[in-house]
Order: C-alpha cells, then structure tokens, then sequence
C-alpha cells in the first residue's frame, strides 16, 4: 500500500447506458473480431495497443497516456453471476453490490457511515448530477448531492453565522409538522440541516479555486471539474461521485458516430482532472474508478450493439499498478454467454480491493462476503 500523509479519497465516474466493452478495450488481433464487427471495427493500426493481444479505442488516447505512465489498471471481463441485461436493474446490481436480492443500502454508502461513524462531516461524500445514486444510499448517512456547484448554496444570501444557524434551525422544524415526531422525523431533520449546511460550506469551493487545467464545455466535464474543486477546498470529502448522463452510451444505432464522441469527452475529462490534481499537488491522494453497468453483445446489430454481459472498468491514479487484470474474455461462439462476452471477474473483487487496500476499511463487512481481491493498488 501507499503511504500518504492526508487522507484517501475515492472518485467514482459511472458511465451509465452500457459502454462496448468490445471497442473500448480491443481485441485487436484476434480473427473473429473482424467476424463480429464488420461495420463497427475499428481498424487494428488505430488501436492503442495496451498489449499484443488488446488495446484502446483510439479515442480514448487521454487514458492510454496515463496507462503509459503507469497510472491505469484495466479490469478485463468484469461482471457479476447472472448477468442482468437491464440497465435499471444492472446498476442496482453495481450500486448495492448484491445480484441475488434487492436490498436498499448502497456500497459506499455503507463505507460513508463507517469513515464518519459519528456524522461529524456533512461532506464526507459529495455528488455531483440529478438525483442520487444507490451507491451512496444508507440509513444514517447524508450526502450532498449538487446540480451545479456555482449556484448551489441556498444559504450564501444570509451574512453572518448567527443568522445562518437561525435559518437552518427553522428549516429543520419544518419536517415535524408533516411526519409527527420520532426516530423518522429526527432523521429527516437532520438530514435536512446536514443538506444545508453542506450547501452552506460547498458554495465557497470555487471562489477558493484556481487553475491553469481548461475543462472541456460538456456538463459532465464541469461536473468533472466540480470534483476537483470540491477536493482542493479541503472540506474533508472522502468520496466524491459523478455519472455520464442517462443512457448516453447505450449505442443502439449510429454507434460509431456517438461512441468515439463519448469517449473523447469522458477520457479529456478524467486526464483533465488527474493533470489538476497533479497541478495542486493532490494527485497521490486520489484514485479514481470508472465502471459502466455491462458490456454490449459481441455481434453488431448493423449500425449499433444491443445490450449484453462481460464488460471492462478502469481504475487510474498514483496509487495504481497500472497494467492489464483479469482475463479477456473469448471470443470464441462455444465461449460466448448467450452472445456476449462472459464474464470472468466479479466486480466485487475490484470494490473489495478498494474499500480494503485504499480506504482501509472492512471490505467482507460492506459487501457481506469474502471477494477475491487484485493487487493494483501499490
């Protein structure tokens, strides 16, 4: 493990409507690839050859840069038993880290409640998008969810601290009256000042920012953006979180106008943020996962992939032993899943790893088992 100074921080990046595991992660030298995807191949001189065998989409040459410097870890044939191919159902799966039963606790909800068992930081997580995702869903954990950092902060009208603490004292006795009183009121009043507060003190993150790194103009870019920003300030957020929009990469058709605009997008971003921690000098308390719901199916459709299994997620960071883990799923037909890639590691391997080796938190009590763990944090 490394060894640093200030805390660990977790950056998680969902990539939500299905990326193509297949041309994200090419098997560019295998025959049957140019079988499968006779539109949709991407000519082998293209690839960014991570290995003889397989390499990246060229789009995504951000992230190929970084894996030169040691900093990616590729999670080859990532998957869970069972593969549902339902989005909603998919990334309940990788939020709740449970494929055989619904249950309402989020994983890194659960880690949020045992980094601040006593909820002395109303910013220990932080996300950034519409709504908030199951990952970060538990009893007894507030999390500041934020649509845009520069308006966010409803509070930031009222000088002076008094006056502030008085607002979210009214604001807290406004739930009594619509849920009587008790354990659930208690909650969702303190729910709601921790919301407040952390409004409060996140508003004054990009005032305290400064940078010579150029975001790109996309909404998830400054959301990209926001997460640095929000870690330099140093409020303490252990976790900060963000996702693609809904269903941006569920590529029925047109998929080689859409997906290579994605990536580019997406992997502009990531570098963008580890060159601004790395500018601000943060970059080796960071490591960031990048994780999409399942892969596509092996056989285009035409113009596009449907939606399938085995699919690739990617950690990046200082703390990372970049290279290549786990096995790329063949391609052989006798070999597919019902078409698809089958999957060869369970995803809960790569939170196990985690929430042990970086966050050094109970990974067997989080995820309620024993998964096997990679060694691709130093």
């Amino acid at each position: 493990m490394t060894t640093n100074k200030k805390d660990r921080v977790l950056v998680v990046l969902q990539m939500s409507g299905a990326y193509d595991a297949l041309n994200t992660v090419i098997p560019y030298n295998d025959p049957l690839y140019n079988d499968y995807r006779p539109v949709l191949k991407v000519d082998p001189a293209d690839v960014l050859p991570i290995n003889g065998e397989v390499g990246f989409h060229p789009s995504m040459r951000p992230i190929k840069d970084l894996y030169d410097q040691g900093k990616v870890a590729v999670l080859q044939g990532i998957g869970y038993p069972n593969p549902n191919r339902s989005h909603f159902r998919s990334m309940d799966i990788w939020h709740t880290a449970e494929p055989d039963k619904m249950i309402t606790e989020g994983w890194l909800g659960k880690a949020i409640r045992d980094l601040d068992p006593n909820r002395e930081n109303v910013l220990t997580a932080v996300n950034f998008g519409r709504g908030l995702p199951r990952a970060l869903a538990a009893p007894g954990v507030s999390v500041a969810s934020v649509g845009d950092l520069s308006s966010y902060g409803v509070l930031t009208g009222i000088d002076g601290e008094d006056q502030r603490m008085e607002a979210l004292d009214i604001f807290s006795k406004m739930y009594s009256p619509l849920i009587g009183t008790g354990p659930a009121n208690d909650y969702l009043s303190q729910t709601g000042l921790d919301a407040l507060k952390g409004a409060d003190i996140l508003n004054t993150a990009p005032e305290r920012y400064s940078s010579t790194v150029e975001y790109g103009g996309s909404q998830f870019s400054q959301w990209v953006k926001n997460i640095s920003q929000v870690h330099l300030a140093e409020f303490g957020t252990r976790i900060l979180y963000t996702s693609l929009n809904p269903g941006a990469f569920d590529t029925h058709a047109n998929q080689n106008v859409a997906f290579p605009k994605l990536w580019e997008d997406v992997t502009n971003a990531t570098a963008d943020l580890y060159e601004d921690l790395k500018e601000h000098h943060a970059n080796e308390e960071v490591v960031i996962l990048m994780f999409t719901e399942f892969g596509r199916r092996v056989q285009e459709n035409g113009s596009g992939t449907d939606h399938g299994s085995g699919s690739v997620a990617f950690v990046i960071g200082d703390a990372v032993k970049g290279g290549a883990y786990g096995e790329y799923p063949s391609l052989d037909p006798a070999k597919l899943d019902e078409g698809d890639l089958r999957w060869n590691n369970d995803f809960r391997g790569t939170y196990s790893t985690i929430l042990d080796k970086w966050m050094g938190l109970d990974a067997q009590t989080i995820l309620g088992g024993n998964f096997e763990q990679f060694d691709f944090i130093k």
